[in-house]
């Protein structure tokens, strides 16, 4: 308050005043500071008692406080207090005041300090009246007194009626129950509760005047100041309109006119937004029509895209406006639309390719329509439509079964539809060539059918790849672009430096570096747009007529297809890398699923043809016909789908092992039948056989064609030759070799059973020889031929077949060999087991014959006596039986195995004679026993050496005399 008192009314001018600025003379610049008031109030004088001043102006504050306007004081508390409007009400702070901070008073404050350090010491120097202190003191313990009446509650800082118990200490609602019968005596006490209240608010009003009286004399000069306050304020006032009055002619001269320039130019941009807003809302306007209109010829990404923009300016560009407010649930709708369309659109291309007839040359159907089709699914995202695809894959397989059967069977004029009425039974009827003719037929088909499928695939599938090439290419053009902003946002700093060290301007020079890109973007917008519309206005800027949707319209770059045709791949394909990755992956497998459905139908129509055992009654020769078919539709379908289906193989395979198994059984049969019936002589050699083992000397297992006039011609052959060598055989062995050979070709027709073919092949040989050892060693051809005896000749012609067929072995073994994969070469060990078992029973045949001259040499030479005549009757029998032996095996056996026959023969008769010469106490001593047995001995070997070839055999005779001891 005495600053306040003190305080120059003259407002002082600053160096942030922005007004005016009153010129001041510099020696009057510091004025002397005026006297304060005395704070102290001075005892009025004898002139000055009586008359009435200001000081003698006094109000009654709870006359201030009450409302003038009521008719009558309230009885209400808080009307009383606070008038009729007494809920407090936020005051809305004013917009044309400014906000006033305390940084506003700093200048201020800086020029009252050195004039507030006066007053101050003013006050220390002026006294203290007694009287004065007196008066004080008794007014100070008189209002102590009176404010002591006042409750405590009253005085608290806290003190506010929203809190509860403050409110009911002040107001006890006890004063205001009016229940019952208490209604006076409530009344009487409401009313003395507002007395006291008011008795408190006099006594606080009473001591607040008195501290007022106390200083009216400093408020009464603070309001005597303001007048020359007043002046001041005139003068600024006046300053302050001169001023503006200035600055309008200013205005007036030097900016109305560039500012209405400029004020057409923003109007006239303003106008043409407007023009450019309502031509691309009239744009947007014809979208459904267009649409329709791309929809009636099958437009289906032209819609799409039409569709994708259209929303984009309308969230963009048209936001908020009121009469497109249902245009984009409309396009939605119309989207979702599409999708149906196109979906139905795709089953409807896919069931008239499939089903086009089979002897069209085109392989893909409206390429440009399935282009079009796919590349809306995708943008869609609408992936199952391979699905779909597959489904009419299926559904066309089957029709085509079912086409060439019925063709099959109505040119076939055997079959009585009218009888007969089932198609499967219809085809059951037909013979082989015919049913073979119906497969080679739907085989055909089938294979054309999967380069169809195959054809149209893979313009699905270079379709995705386009779109995954574009989406690579756009990510890498975005790399490069985020390159290139950030070396331009390096080589900032270098061009400012340049730019000042040259006195350019650095705001044209930047306005120059970015129009150049403005200009770029404009550009490529009206070259990716061709068939936008051009602005209308040649007055208008090429930047103001591009608005902002430029930037969001689609781009698209071409990529050629396989089949020549161009397209656009847009780049706001949804699909990412990955999807579009798996969905080239579920094009090759619904191709290869292509191929397992063709594999399917044809296993199919094979089995229903296969119920009545009718592939198991085929001859080789057809079986081995269709499975070169099967195996060659295999091979195509691999080579077209790139990957081999197993159900046809596996058909194939079991049809085979079943084949495999009625092929052996037959001839397991048959040559039981002929060893049954074998009577075990030398059989004359046809000359087609003869050229049957001449061509296995070539090194060529193949049954050779038949030539009927060579064979009449030439007349069979004792013996076979092979490969220089004779062999007596017996006729079974010759089918056998017969046999043998058809396993061969078996192979060779049907690899896939090669191993089954070698397992069968090695059982019929171990059959061939257990049973021929059943028959002639165990002599059970006595029995089921009716043989009176097992001759040497049986036996040496037995032995003498065995060895052609050990000679076979190895190159059966290598046929073998040839043909089968490594991991399977372990079974070629049973042609091992069977050539050491054949070997076995060559060796127990050669024993045999052994044994039958041994049991005689034991019987003759047991009654063998040292007498006269020479030769004795003995060794004439054995001559004798040794010619007999000779002449049945030489001209079976060869020179070589008769000459080792006959040594062992020649060991066991040494043997018997030894042992009998003992018996007689025979001795080489040179006596007259010694001569006659010499001589008997000299009988034997020179009839043994007499027999062709046995010339040069070395007998040894001396061994039969035991040594001297």
């Amino acid at each position: 308050m005495a600053s306040s008192h003190s305080s120059s009314p003259v407002p002082q001018g600053s160096s942030s005043d922005v007004f005016f600025k009153i010129e001041v003379d510099p020696s009057k610049h510091i004025r002397p500071v005026p006297s304060l008031p005395d704070v102290c109030p001075k005892e009025p004088t004898v002139t000055d008692q009586h008359r009435w001043t200001v000081y003698h102006s006094k109000v009654n504050l709870p006359a201030a406080l009450n409302d003038p306007r009521l008719a009558k004081r309230e009885s209400d508390f808080f009307t009383k207090t606070w008038g009729l409007d007494f809920v407090d009400t936020e005051v809305i702070p004013s917009f044309y005041l400014p906000q006033i901070s305390k940084e506003h008073f700093t200048v201020y404050q800086q020029e009252i300090s050195q004039r507030e350090k006066i007053h101050e010491r003013c006050k220390n120097i002026c006294p203290p009246k007694d009287t004065f202190e007196r008066t004080l003191l008794h007014t100070h313990d008189k209002s102590r007194t009176d404010l002591e009446q006042v409750p405590k509650i009253f005085m608290k800082p806290d003190f506010a009626l929203d809190d509860s118990l403050t409110f009911n200490s002040v107001l006890p609602w006890s004063h205001f129950n009016t229940a019952g019968g208490k209604g006076n005596r409530d009344a009487a006490s409401s009313k003395l509760l507002q007395e006291k209240l008011s008795h408190y608010l006099d006594i606080v009003e009473v001591n607040i005047a008195h501290q007022i009286s106390l200083r009216s004399e400093a408020f009464f000069h603070a309001m005597t100041s303001q007048h020359e306050l007043q002046d001041y304020l005139k003068k600024t006032s006046q300053a302050v309109k001169m001023l503006r009055d200035k600055i309008a002619q200013i205005d007036k001269v030097m900016c109305e006119g560039s500012l209405h320039i400029l004020r057409l130019a923003l109007t006239r941009n303003n106008c043409v937004k407007v023009y450019n807003k309502l031509k691309l809302m009239a744009t947007v306007h014809q979208t459904q029509p267009t649409v329709q209109v791309l929809l009636s010829t099958s437009e289906f990404v032209g819609a799409l895209d039409l569709i994708a923009t259209t929303q984009e300016v309308l969230q963009q560009e048209l936001q908020g406006i009121h009469s497109f407010r249902h245009l984009g649930s409309q396009l939605c709708e119309l989207e979702k639309l599409i999708d149906k369309m196109m979906i139905a659109e795709f089953s409807t291309y896919s069931h008239s390719d499939l089903n086009r007839p089979l002897e069209d040359d085109c392989q893909v159907l409206e390429e440009e329509r399935l282009i079009s089709l796919v590349f809306g699914l995708l943008k869609q995202r609408k992936l199952n439509f391979l699905e779909i695809y597959g489904e009419k894959m299926i559904i066309t397989a089957k029709n085509i079964i079912k086409q060439c059967v019925i063709n099959k069977v109505s040119q076939t004029e055997e079959i009585d539809t009218d009888v007969v009425v089932k198609l499967a039974d219809q085809m059951r009827m037909l013979n082989f060539p015919q049913w073979f003719d119906l497969l080679k037929d739907i085989f055909s088909k089938f294979t054309i059918f999967l380069q169809r499928v195959k054809a149209t695939l893979n313009i699905i599938h270079s379709v995705v790849l386009s779109v995954l090439d574009k989406n690579q290419r756009t990510r890498e053009l975005e790399e490069i672009s985020q390159q290139k902003n950030a070396a331009k946002d390096n080589s900032l700093d270098t061009e400012v430096a340049y730019l000042i060290h040259e006195g350019m301007f650095i705001s044209d020079a930047f306005g120059e570096g970015e129009l150049t890109p403005i200009a770029v973007d404009t550009t490529s917008q009206r070259n990716a747009s061709p068939n936008s519309e051009p602005c209308s206005s040649d007055s208008v800027s090429e930047p103001e007529c591009t608005t902002d949707s430029s930037s969001s319209k689609e781009h698209t770059s071409s990529s050629a297809i396989p089949g020549g045709v161009d397209i656009m791949v847009s780049e706001d394909m949804k699909l990412t890398d990955s999807e579009l990755g798996k969905l080239a992956n579920n094009i090759q497998e619904l191709l290869y699923s292509a191929s397992d459905i063709c594999h399917d139908r044809a296993v199919k129509f094979l089995m229903s043809r296969a119920k009545d055992g009718f592939l198991e009654k085929l001859n080789s020769m057809e079986f081995i016909t269709l499975s070169r078919l099967m195996e060659t539709f295999i091979l195509d379908t691999e080579q077209i789908c790139g990957r081999k289906s197993t159900s046809l193989l596996g058909a194939l395979q079991s049809q085979a092992i079943k084949f495999v198994n009625r092929f052996h059984e037959e001839r397991k049969t048959k040559l039981s039948l002929l060893l049954d019936n074998e009577r075990w002589k030398q059989a004359d050699v046809p000359a087609e056989f003869q050229d049957l083992v001449d061509s296995l000397s070539d090194g060529k297992i193949a049954l050779p064609e038949k030539k009927s006039g060579a064979t009449e011609e030439r007349k069979p052959a004792e013996v076979l030759i092979v490969e220089g060598q004779q062999y007596a055989v017996v006729g079974t062995v010759l089918l056998l070799i017969r046999i043998i050979l058809e396993y061969c070709q078996c192979v060779d027709n049907i690899p896939s059973v090669t191993t089954d073919m070698l397992t069968r092949l090695s059982d019929l040989l171990k059959y061939f020889n257990s049973r021929s050892c059943q028959l002639v060693l165990g002599a059970g051809a006595l029995q089921v031929v009716g043989l009176k005896t097992i001759t040497t000749k049986n036996l040496a012609l037995s032995s003498r077949c065995l060895q052609l067929i050990v000679h076979y072995i190895p190159v059966i073994r290598a046929h073998f060999e040839a043909r089968l994969p490594p991991k399977q070469y372990s079974m070629l060990r049973h042609f091992d087991h069977i050539t050491k078992d054949y070997h076995d029973h060559i060796a127990e045949i050669s024993a045999k014959l052994v044994a039958i001259m041994d049991s005689l040499f034991d019987k003759l030479l047991s009654k063998y006596e040292v007498k006269a005549p020479v030769p004795s009757a003995c060794f004439r029998n054995i001559c004798k039986q040794m010619t007999k032996m000779h002449e049945a095996i030489f001209d079976l056996l060869p020179e070589e195995q008769t000459q080792m026959l006959f040594l062992r023969i020649n060991a066991s008769y040494k043997l018997h004679l030894k042992k009998q010469l003992s018996h007689l106490n025979v001795i080489n001593d040179g006596g007259p026993q010694n001569g006659l047995v010499t001589a008997d001995v000299a009988f034997y070997t020179g009839n043994l050496q007499a027999l062709k070839g046995l010339k040069d055999l070395d007998l040894n005779m001396a061994e039969i005399w035991e040594q001297k001891r």
